[in-house]
């Protein structure tokens, strides 16, 4: 590996917790796709796309992160068996509501932050500074459609903290 300058034992960590996170978006990914048939109501129209928003970038980090895992010189796992055993987003009913959708979404969002903080700690720990960039964008990406999803699913008369001045 020495065009990376990062030692192969030294790099195993972090290969095991993009392959974690790489199971959790395949599993975040169907549950979008999921969501995007599903949808049902007066919210139909914003949802069905925004889920098609949601999994089409899902779709796009999926091989971003299998490709950093290649880069990385390991194959990344590719089986939907090992994805289903080891990601921690559970599949999800067809049968669900917008608002229980919206939620399921928000807390699919929280593992793939929890995992993406895992991903940057073995990271750091190494020095591997194209994994800790590829991370830390989709940490804000992920962050901002948090935040939007979660806006859209408050009720009208919540209001933000409000800032506190110095």
């Amino acid at each position: 590996m020495n065009y990376l300058n990062l030692e192969e034992e030294k790099v195993l960590p972090v290969v095991s917790e993009l392959n974690t996170l790489l199971a959790d978006y395949h599993m975040y990914y169907q549950k979008l796709r999921n969501f995007h048939w599903n949808i049902t109501g007066e919210n139909f129209f914003d949802l069905h796309e925004k889920f098609e928003t949601l999994y089409s970038d899902a779709r796009i980090k999926i091989d971003e992160i299998a490709e950093r895992i290649l880069t990385l010189r390991f194959h990344p796992m590719s089986n939907l068996t090992d994805y289903i055993e080891k990601s921690a987003i559970n599949e999800s009913s067809t049968d669900l509501n917008d608002q229980k959708m919206v939620e399921e979404t928000l807390f699919a969002h929280g593992i793939l932050l929890k995992q993406m903080s895992k991903v940057l700690k073995k990271a750091n720990d190494i020095a591997d500074e194209g994994t800790i960039d590829l991370i830390g964008a989709y940490i804000r990406e992920l962050e901002k459609s948090s935040w939007m999803l979660n806006a859209w699913s408050k009720n009208k008369n919540e209001k933000l903290k409000a800032s506190v001045s110095s």
